[in-house]
């Protein structure tokens, strides 16, 4: 069974994400579990998804950025009540934040994406986005 389409392709914010993360050498959009993914040979920044609160209870978050943190960073964005840890990937180093909110810093969008991508994306990409 597929999954539900759970975005607005209309949505100002994905538009804004989306700019940041196919301006990345190689970079490409597939939607999987009914919310764009970007990746290259890896996933590595997604729009939306949710937080799990208890067991069989789920809150969705609809236009946050779950990127591939840094593991040397995950103790300050655990310690940042900006930052949640994602239901399903965030125990895999996953971290989420909400876009929708008053005085997003999109300078810091914009790191935490191209982090995500420079920990996932192959050598010859990550030279190639260097030479930029």
């Amino acid at each position: 069974m597929a999954h539900p389409i759970m975005y607005d392709e209309q949505d100002p914010l994905l538009a804004r994400v989306r700019e940041l993360a196919l301006d990345l050498p190689g970079a490409a959009e597939k939607v999987s579990h009914g919310r764009p993914n970007f990746f290259t040979t890896k996933v590595f920044a997604v729009y939306g998804g949710g937080r799990k609160l208890a067991p069989g209870k789920h809150e969705r978050h609809d236009h946050a950025l779950l990127f591939f943190a840094d593991p040397v960073e995950l103790p300050a964005l655990d310690q940042d009540e900006n930052f949640f840890s994602p239901a399903y990937l965030g125990p895999f180093g996953w971290r989420a934040v909400d876009l929708d909110v008053p005085g997003t810093d999109w300078a810091e969008i914009t790191e935490l994406i191209e982090t995500s991508y420079r920990l996932t994306a192959p050598k010859k990409l990550i030279a190639e986005l260097d030479a930029r």
